[in-house]
This record gives C-alpha cells, sequence and structure tokens, in this order.
C-alpha cells in the first residue's frame, strides 16, 4: 500500500512545502492539497515547489474540478510540472464543491466530467484531443504521463470513475462502505470492457496517531461535514432509501446548512451534527496498532493508497509515527538472507 499526505494550503506556503518534505523522509508516496482557490492559496504554485524541493513525492489535487478552470489549461499546468521534474503529478477530480459553492455555482454535470477527464488526460498526456471542434495539442511537451483519478460517491459517479478513472477516490475510510463503492466501481470497469484491477482504489481521511478519542473526535468532526455535502446531494437526487449504503445517508438528517467559511477547519459549528461513531468510522484515530489494524483490512479490499488528511493539531507527530510504525507494517517484508 502506498501513503499519502493531503495538506491544506493555508499561509505560509512554506508551512506546507515544509510538511511536504516532512512526509517524503517518513515514506509517504503522494501529497496531495485541496484546491479551492478563494478559501486557500493557490495549489499549483505551491506543487511547482514541493517537487523542486522534493525528490520522489508524487503531488496532486484532492481534488480540482472541471468547472473554474478552463480544462486546457488544466492540463498545461499538469505537462508543465511533468517537463520541469519527472513526471511526478496526477490529478484527482470531482464535480466541484467548495470551489464552486463559494462562488454561488453548481457541481458540474457527470457529463461534463466525463469529457473534462477526457481533454485533461489526453494534452497531460503528450497526445491530441479534439476541442471545441478543434484538434488541440501542446507542440512542446514530450513523454509527459498524467493518471487522472476520480473522486466520487454517488451510483453515477462511481460508474463513471470505473470506466474512464485511472484511479478512484473514496474520502473517507469506513470499511463497510468503502467494500461497496469499490464493488461498485469495479463493476462499471468490467461492464465497459475494462480491467477492473487496472483501476487503482485511493482511500482519503483524517489521520490522527494519539490517546485522547474525544480530543482526536472533535479534532476531525470537520471531515463528516465535508463528507456530508456530497452525501446531501446523493439523497437529494436519488432519496433516502436508494442502493448507496445507509451507513453513508443516514447520519445527516440532523445537517442543517454548511458555512463554507468553515469548510475543512477544526472547530467548524456546522459540523456539530456528525455523531462521534460516524467520526470515529470515517477516519483512522488511535494509538498506530488502531491503524495498522484497519489499514490491513482496507488493503485486503484492494485499497492500493491511503491518504491521511492532516487538518489537526498533531500533524507532525502523525507523520513520524507512520513513517516510524504503519507505513512499515504495511510494507511487503524482503529478507536479507534467505
Amino acid at each position: 500500500m502506498q501513503f499519502g499526505a493531503v495538506l491544506q494550503t493555508n499561509p505560509p506556503a512554506s508551512r506546507t512545502v515544509a510538511l511536504a518534505k516532512l512526509a517524503e523522509q517518513h515514506g509517504f508516496s503522494h501529497v496531495w492539497t485541496f484546491d479551492s482557490h478563494l478559501l486557500w492559496q493557490e495549489p499549483y504554485v505551491i506543487h511547482s515547489q514541493i517537487l523542486a524541493e522534493t525528490h520522489r513525492i508524487v503531488v496532486g489535487p484532492m481534488v480540482t474540478n472541471p468547472a473554474t478552470r478552463d480544462w486546457t489549461v488544466t492540463a498545461s499546468v499538469f505537462a508543465t510540472l511533468n517537463e520541469m521534474y519527472g513526471n511526478r503529478t496526477v490529478c484527482g477530480i470531482g464535480r466541484g464543491d467548495s470551489a464552486v459553492r463559494v462562488t454561488n455555482g453548481a457541481p458540474t454535470t457527470l457529463k461534463t466530467l466525463r469529457e473534462a477527464i477526457h481533454v485533461i488526460r489526453e494534452l497531460a498526456n503528450s497526445r491530441a484531443v479534439e476541442y471545441n471542434g478543434a484538434t488541440l495539442q501542446f507542440p512542446w511537451s514530450r513523454g509527459s504521463e498524467l493518471e487522472v483519478w476520480v473522486a466520487a460517491y454517488g451510483p453515477l459517479a462511481l460508474k463513471l470513475a470505473g470506466e474512464v478513472g485511472d484511479g478512484f477516490i473514496l474520502q473517507l475510510a469506513d470499511v463497510d462502505i468503502a467494500e461497496w463503492m469499490i464493488a461498485k466501481v469495479r463493476d462499471a470497469a468490467a461492464a465497459a470492457g475494462r480491467d477492473p484491477a487496472a483501476v487503482k482504489f485511493c482511500v482519503a481521511a483524517p489521520m490522527y496517531v494519539g490517546s485522547d478519542m474525544r480530543h482526536m473526535r472533535d479534532q476531525c468532526r470537520w471531515f463528516g461535514g465535508m463528507v456530508g455535502n456530497h452525501v446531501a446531494d446523493i439523497v437529494a437526487k436519488y432519496g433516502a432509501e436508494s442502493s448507496v449504503p445507509r451507513a453513508l445517508t443516514d447520519y445527516i438528517k440532523g445537517r442543517e446548512g454548511y458555512d463554507y467559511n468553515e469548510h475543512g477547519i477544526v472547530g467548524n459549528p456546522h459540523t456539530e451534527f456528525v455523531p462521534d461513531d460516524i467520526v470515529e468510522r470515517f477516519c483512522l484515530l488511535g494509538p498506530a496498532e488502531q491503524h495498522v489494524e484497519k489499514l490491513k483490512v482496507l488493503a485486503e479490499l484492494g485499497v492500493d493508497q491511503f491518504a491521511g488528511y492532516l487538518q489537526h493539531d498533531n500533524k507532525e507527530e502523525t507523520l513520524r509515527v507512520y513513517g516510524e510504525t504503519v507505513i512499515p507494517a504495511l510494507a511487503g517484508h524482503i529478507a536479507a538472507k534467505a
């Protein structure tokens, strides 16, 4: 299993870069950042600095969307970073949440998302693509490689992820929900004539190593509110009695609105509706042994990467414990002498 660290691009940018460097030192393979241009600093500028100051880390947004940037501009960013730093980027993409809602916009349609994925992937892989009635290609791009991983929750979005995604991003770490969603993505990939095993699976959720469960829950409760925004869209579209697991839809019954000014922030008062058991199921909390136990179950389900959000007050220590204890426990062991 690979490991990623998910960072908010709060100022100063040097702090984000420092955390990314620390993640690499502790064995993480990926650094992901939020992409919401009004709430936080521009991620791709910071990605360039992270790549300049690291050696192996792969960077990408978790997640961008087709609405706030022209698709060809997004592709150009990735192709440029790849030319500069040697194909160390990945594109996480979804329909859009905070980046569009803060501007009174709305998530894009799945049709638009599908089209955007195609355009971004082709251009960022140094290939030509049809766009707005023209055949386009970057004449300066040679050998760029970019995978596009699709973030999804609802049945139709999961279907799209299986049909066109190089990877699938699930932003919660509930084992039962992960099993259901991974199966849906694999089924869609198979129905589309793809090899289901070729789709990579990333589970992303807050990781907090500690012993005070109450404190850890309060530090990570914001995540249930963030997930609840997407779940509310699913319930509005499919109803509360849809095929989506009740474990995912039931907890938002107490949701009474959401303030995006507090999005992803510890202590967000609009996430008080999230019950303790949901925080524990959606996140990885507790001593290292509990993290290892849950991650092994996720690995058995086919999860290729766990990406841990670091929006709490114990960032550096959590990275250290993961590097010294958790990541080695999930790595394949090779004996020096057989």
